[in-house]
């Protein structure tokens, strides 16, 4: 069963690609310090390592592994 995971904005998409602004707003980021949480799928951590280096993760801490 898949968990979540949250993901935070903490660098503006202002000044890159379109496709990455795009990628930001498809994760539900809409501002800075925005945090969303999501399920963990393949498909949302790819579009989190399209834009790795505008968000943060941040894993669950009472979660096992």
């Amino acid at each position: 069963m898949a968990g979540t995971i949250r993901v935070k904005l903490v660098k503006s998409p202002i000044g890159y690609r379109r496709d990455q602004k795009e990628t930001v707003r498809a994760l539900g980021l809409r501002r800075m310090q925005h945090e969303v949480e999501l399920t963990d799928s393949p498909s949302v951590r790819g579009m989190i390592f399209k834009v790795r280096h505008l968000v943060r993760v941040i894993e669950p801490a009472g979660e096992e592994q």
